[in-house]
């Protein structure tokens, strides 16, 4: 059974930082695109960062980006996301998710992911 579980969310005042983690376990993942994805309360679950297979190419929101980092390290089947400037407006639900296809090299839609964690609550207070 494939499982991904997310780690690393928390409190934070505007500004500081949070380092997100996730692994999957039950499935090697190292030719599959991960990402990560947040849902505010009252919102859409919105795109926040891709990573292709390899590491080699990445892809991140404009919301997010020079702030965001998305990273991951397939001999220990994980993604990361460091996230720095933390703003109010990045409270939410992040979640981790693992592409369906290793066709897709930094998919941003939702749809094109087959696994999904349970997510981790950030908060960021102004």
């Amino acid at each position: 059974q494939v499982q991904l579980v997310e780690s690393g969310g928390g409190l934070v005042q505007a500004g500081g930082s949070l380092s997100l983690s996730c692994t999957a376990s039950g499935r090697t993942f190292s030719r599959y695109a991960m990402g990560w994805f947040r849902q505010a309360p009252g919102k859409e679950r919105e795109f926040v960062a891709t990573i292709a297979w390899n590491g080699g190419i990445t892809s991140h929101a404009a919301s997010v980006k020079d702030r965001f980092t998305i990273s991951r390290d397939n001999a220990k089947n994980s993604v990361y996301l460091l996230m720095n400037s933390l703003k109010p407006e990045d409270t939410a639900v992040y979640y981790c998710a693992v592409a369906r296809q290793p066709l897709f090299i930094t998919p941003m839609e939702a749809e094109k992911y087959g696994y999904w964690g349970q997510g981790t609550q950030v908060t960021v207070s102004s």
